[in-house]
């Protein structure tokens, strides 16, 4: 069996044996980030790789969607490392992600992440892709009490997990590229962080951020930047890159906001403390992650350019063309 693809250097059309395509296997595809990846694979023209989307449930909405569009689903748990060896077979790369907020586990976490490399190592990958964050014990040492010390071990524990697994790759001689992501702008949505409606009857948005930038991207356009790492090949090896589709003070994104919803929003600045003391699941860990992002900004933006997101995906969004298309989702009462 063939598939179109398009030889744009020759300005012709010809097939490639789908038994000659190159294999991504894409963890977190019914999530966020993968599925932004598997999408980038099942809609390219070109066709240079398939799909192997790795999940728990191949019968989830989100896995037979993706099955439709021509991915092949294949069952696998990332707290399973002989399960991983086998999903990853033939595969010649792999995109790595995990989702702490499942479990709130930075130990269940690292773990995972070193069974991705184990099972990457075993199978010989030849390009991964690791989702990673900072590991913020590099600028905040424990014993540093500009934050508190979550859970013993850790300042951010959803950063510093991922930080601190970077060494399994590292160690394992995995062929890897450290992907340094963003904070998600689809949080608006999902996470509860929207403008909101005060008792005088303002839209009020509030971030720990101070008049600090705070880097941001579409969820969706993780994944495709993945792919376009994926097709730049080996040279992107042992590479960190960061992305992000802006960077905007909270002033500006409260503009961007009031714009897209047809009434003004105000920008209410918090401090990291008082974030911390919300009282929903997280909280602690999100106050101090704003708290790092404020304290080190010029550090942490200046590892998240958006030229360089945009020259792996030139449909790069902005906040406001994320905003034409989700506003309807923000939940503003």
């Amino acid at each position: 069996m063939t598939l179109p693809r398009t030889d744009q250097a020759a300005g012709l059309s010809r097939s490639i044996p789908m038994s000659e395509q190159q294999i991504i296997a894409v963890f977190g595809a019914t999530g966020a980030q993968g599925g932004g990846l598997a999408r980038a694979i099942l809609t390219d023209p070109d066709r240079r790789f398939a799909a192997r989307i790795i999940t728990r449930n191949a019968n989830s909405e989100k896995a037979r969607a993706l099955a439709e569009q021509g991915a092949e689903v294949v069952v696998a748990d990332i707290d399973d490392e002989a399960g991983l060896r086998a999903a990853l077979q033939g595969v010649y790369g792999a995109f790595f992600v995990t989702f702490f907020w499942e479990h709130f586990s930075p130990e269940r976490e690292k773990n995972q992440a070193r069974n991705m490399a184990n099972a990457a190592r075993a199978v010989g990958l030849r390009h991964a892709i690791w989702s990673t964050l900072e590991d913020t014990r590099r600028w905040v040492p424990l014993e540093d009490d500009r934050m508190p010390t979550l859970m013993e071990h850790y300042k951010v524990p959803h950063f510093d997990a991922k930080g601190e697994s970077n060494r399994f790759f590292d160690e394992l001689g995995v062929p890897t590229t450290f992907l340094l992501t963003s904070f998600y702008w689809d949080n608006l949505i999902h996470f509860g962080m929207g403008p909101r409606r005060e008792a005088d009857g303002r839209l009020v948005f509030q971030l720990p951020m101070g008049d600090r930038r705070l880097p941001g991207i579409a969820a969706e356009d993780i994944g495709r930047c993945a792919y376009g790492i994926f097709k730049r090949g080996e040279q992107s090896l042992g590479q960190t890159i960061g992305i992000a589709g802006e960077l905007l003070t909270g002033e500006q994104m409260a503009d961007a906001l009031g714009d897209a919803l047809g009434e003004p929003v105000h920008y209410q600045a918090i401090p990291p403390a008082v974030y911390r003391g919300l009282g929903f699941p997280g909280a602690e860990d999100l106050g101090n992650m704003f708290q790092f992002k404020h304290d080190f900004n010029d550090d942490f933006c200046a590892a998240r350019d958006p030229a360089i997101a945009r020259a792996l995906y030139p449909g790069l969004q902005s906040f406001r063309d994320w905003l034409a298309a989700n506003k309807g989702l923000l939940a503003v009462n």
